[in-house]
């Protein structure tokens, strides 16, 4: 799996308890992935962290935050996203990342790519105006339903994935990105590919 990158070694982190879910955490010592062009990808002391780039309706899809093999990929890839601040360019460069870091951190091209479809969806989700309503479902935390844009979401997600899974699996995340943007553009109808 090296030819995907390097961790730093293992995050150290603790739990915060605020308000509401508990799902946020703050690492205590910086950690790192270099991906393979050389670039390092810095998630610094004191950064906290949640998870969250992978919508909450496709958590049963793809896993909840803090789980699997993509666990550290996930810590880098917030930070990154955060420093992105709505820059697409640097949020696709997150992504790609984020697929190389799950690749090192033990995942299948199969798992990485159904991973990185998640944060390819959550990167466009404000953008898809039928999954924009799910972002109050998101917030709401535990309930014994799901919201119909839920269940839209993840019907999309489904189609997303059929469409870049049937064209076969690539361990090249600048490919998977292209097919990626034309899989969620054709089932959304919202042109997401890169400029």
């Amino acid at each position: 799996m090296g030819d995907h990158g390097t961790f730093s070694g293992d995050p150290v982190t603790v739990w915060l308890t605020e308000a509401g879910e508990d799902r946020r955490m703050r690492l205590v010592d910086d950690f790192t992935f270099t991906d393979p062009a050389g670039k390092v990808w810095l998630a610094p002391l004191d950064s906290v962290i949640d998870g969250a780039s992978i919508p909450r309706p496709l958590w049963s899809l793809v896993g909840s935050p803090y789980t699997g093999d993509y666990r550290r990929a996930s810590i880098v890839h917030d930070i990154a996203c955060d420093e992105a601040a709505g820059d697409r360019v640097e949020r696709r460069a997150a992504d790609r990342m984020f697929y190389h870091a799950c690749r090192e951190g033990g995942c299948s091209v199969e798992q990485a790519t159904i991973l990185y479809l998640g944060v390819r969806v959550g990167s466009e989700w404000s953008n898809v105006p039928r999954w924009a309503p799910a972002l109050s479902a998101y917030e709401q935390g535990a309930r014994v339903r799901r919201l119909i844009t839920e269940d839209r979401m993840e019907a999309d997600f489904r189609h997303i994935a059929e469409i870049v899974l049937h064209r076969g699996l690539v361990d090249d995340p600048l490919e998977l990105e292209r097919r990626a943007d034309e899989a969620i553009t054709t089932v959304t109808a919202v042109d997401v590919q890169a400029p």
